[in-house]
């Protein structure tokens, strides 16, 4: 099976091995598992014992974290599940997937500990709404910001990156916006964001003005949240990221919705149906308040032209 341009026909049901993303297979995967465990009405401990592994490694598998997914372990757990002949062949066939490199895992160098499963995600979603009330996000930065900020984030213990290596994968991960035939990017902001001096002016009016070119383009949308904005669920949620994913011929395949919360010293995946709803419930009181597109417009053109003085 070649990974570029082709096609696997598994279970009846053609599997697309197109991206060569490595994260998505592996949360499939995983989630598969667990509901084939829940179903024979097994714990983890249990289900763990009777394979002769750590109920760590396989709450790591089922989660999508298992950094080696074996063909045995897939063949034990099939084997105590009952799985049917499909299903084996479904999930040894993911199981081969996840085991391929994504093109991010040549840029370990510039990706700081547990964000490579960031990068697998955002790489494989068809729609992004991001809300941020102190930076920019990734897939907006320009270089001069994205060095700017590596600058204030070497002073964190443990994160000893490679500033060019990283600007270069924000210029690739960016590489998506423009694929607005299969990917949606919306994107909302505090005000606070363009005025925050995170670089010199000449920067920070480059960004600005890099704003106003991506939002030009059909499948991105930016809106601004004034500080003078009413009362909105923005101002308690945490900055996140809702990632939704393509819809895919074989219901058991397609991945549910997953939110990203990041925070100072880890992060947290999110795709219980209950919390992702409620991340989206925040989306839906938050753009209630926002600027509209032509307003948020003029408000970046405004803030450019003030660092440009």
């Amino acid at each position: 099976m070649t990974v570029s341009n082709a096609n696997e026909r598994v279970g009846g049901i053609t599997l697309s091995t197109e991206s060569n993303n490595t994260t998505l297979p592996r949360r499939v995967l995983g989630r598969r598992l667990r509901e084939l465990r829940e179903e024979r009405n097994l714990s983890r401990a249990r289900a763990a014992q009777a394979c002769e592994m750590g109920s760590q490694t396989l709450w790591r598998l089922e989660s999508g974290r298992g950094s080696e997914i074996k063909k045995m372990v897939i063949n034990a757990l099939c084997d105590l599940y009952q799985a049917s002949d499909d299903d084996r062949r479904v999930l040894l066939w993911l199981a081969q997937e996840s085991r391929k490199d994504g093109w991010w895992q040549s840029y370990t160098d510039a990706i700081a500990p547990n964000f490579g499963m960031f990068f697998g995600l955002e790489q494989s979603a068809s729609r992004i709404i991001s809300w941020q009330s102190t930076l920019l996000p990734g897939l907006l930065q320009t270089p001069g910001y994205r060095r700017a900020m590596w600058k204030i984030s070497t002073a964190q213990p443990g994160r000893p990156l490679d500033a060019d290596r990283e600007v270069d994968l924000i210029t690739k991960r960016q590489s998506r916006i423009h694929d607005s035939e299969n990917f949606t990017l919306e994107v909302l902001l505090t005000e606070s964001v363009l005025r925050h001096r995170v670089a010199d002016d000449e920067v920070m009016a480059g960004q600005l003005n890099r704003l106003i070119e991506v939002g030009d383009r059909p499948n991105v949308s930016i809106r601004v949240v004034r500080f003078n904005a009413p009362n909105h669920l923005g101002l308690t949620t945490k900055d996140f990221v809702y990632m939704e994913f393509p819809d895919h011929p074989n219901p058991a395949l397609k991945e549910p919705p997953v939110v990203y919360v990041e925070g100072f010293t880890g992060a947290l995946y999110l795709d219980k149906a209950d919390e992702v709803e409620q991340y989206l419930a925040a989306y839906t009181d938050i753009h209630r308040v926002a600027l509209n597109e032509y307003d948020t417009r003029s408000l970046i053109v405004t803030a450019a032209k003030e660092y440009e003085a």
